[in-house]
């Protein structure tokens, strides 16, 4: 038998309709979401989703797809220090 590690290529993409619907692949976690709200691990870092009367339309944990409609503001990838504020030694004594 061979046990032979096998290179995964992970793929992320979003598309954005009419600002009204957005699709999502390579979630990797829903962190948090509310109405105007939510915040998810991808395989490209945190991603900031704000809009108001957002609803999940299909979540797929497993294959790491995301449906989400209502009126969207912005996304934003929360990059450099952003990211990395809740990872340091204080942050980590504080909890």
């Amino acid at each position: 038998m061979d046990n032979r590690l096998e290179s995964v290529t992970l793929i992320s993409e979003i598309k954005l309709n009419d600002r009204k619907k957005v699709s999502l692949s390579g979630l990797k976690k829903l962190v948090s979401f509310d109405p105007e709200e939510f915040v998810m691990d991808t395989n490209l870092g945190p991603l900031v989703l704000k809009g108001s009367n957002l609803e999940i339309v299909k979540l797929d944990i497993i294959d790491g797809n995301l449906q989400i409609k209502g009126k969207i503001n912005s996304l934003v990838y929360l990059d450099g220090k952003d990211s990395k504020k809740d990872n340091g030694i204080l942050a980590k004594l504080f909890k």
